[in-house]
């Protein structure tokens, strides 16, 4: 079992522009070879993110890595440290404006002692019928009950176990909470207003 890590310094410019949150992610990633990895995540910035994994990956090599609460991330490798390396990642402003948004998030949640579905504000969709998909593919008409940027409460007759990946709309998540009449889901990433809009119109 690896040993509690001190914050991982990542490169220069990380350090000097983007504060790094401490957090305890489990996600995986893919190599050059498309050979893929669990890994774990020990701290990130929108500039660089440290990696747990017993698998080093060589310097300077590009990197696609999905992580909870976060999703997809690509970057290259930029320093190796013992059990683990260090990625700077690549991405648009708006990409690193969405993770700076979900890193507070991440680091608050703790903080706030307060329900999942509690922290953001909720927002009406325009259509609340929708459809979830489950992971063995099948399908149902559900209606959203209430929707913020972090999750979904939803009215259905099916009930899939907590923990269990499903689909709403376009929106991946998993279940975290059963409820009187259906199910509490959190979504894989946190959202902004604009991509809800987009799924959920």
């Amino acid at each position: 079992m690896l040993s509690p890590l001190p914050a991982i310094p990542l490169v220069s410019e990380d350090r000097r522009h983007f504060k790094r949150v401490k957090v305890d992610l489990l996600g995986r990633f893919m190599r050059e070879s498309h050979e893929e990895y669990p890994c774990r995540i020990d701290n990130v910035s929108p500039g660089g993110i440290a990696v747990i994994s017993a698998v080093e990956p060589r310097s300077n090599e590009r990197i696609i890595l999905y992580a909870d609460h976060i999703g997809r991330i690509e970057g290259s490798v930029v320093r190796a440290f013992a059990g683990g390396f260090a990625l700077q990642i690549q991405a648009t402003d708006r990409k690193r404006e969405k993770l700076a948004a979900q890193l507070t998030w991440l680091a608050n949640r703790h903080e706030l002692s307060l329900p999942e579905d509690r922290r953001h504000e909720r927002i009406q969709p325009r259509n609340p019928i929708i459809e979830m998909v489950l992971e063995d593919g099948r399908r149902y008409q559900v209606r959203i009950i209430d929707l913020s940027l972090s999750g979904a409460a939803i009215a259905c007759a099916v009930r899939p176990a907590n923990g269990s990946k499903v689909t709403l709309g376009t929106m991946q998540g998993r279940v975290v909470r059963q409820l009187e009449d259906g199910l509490a889901i959190e979504f894989s990433t946190l959202q902004t207003a604009e991509t809800l809009n987009e799924s959920f119109r």
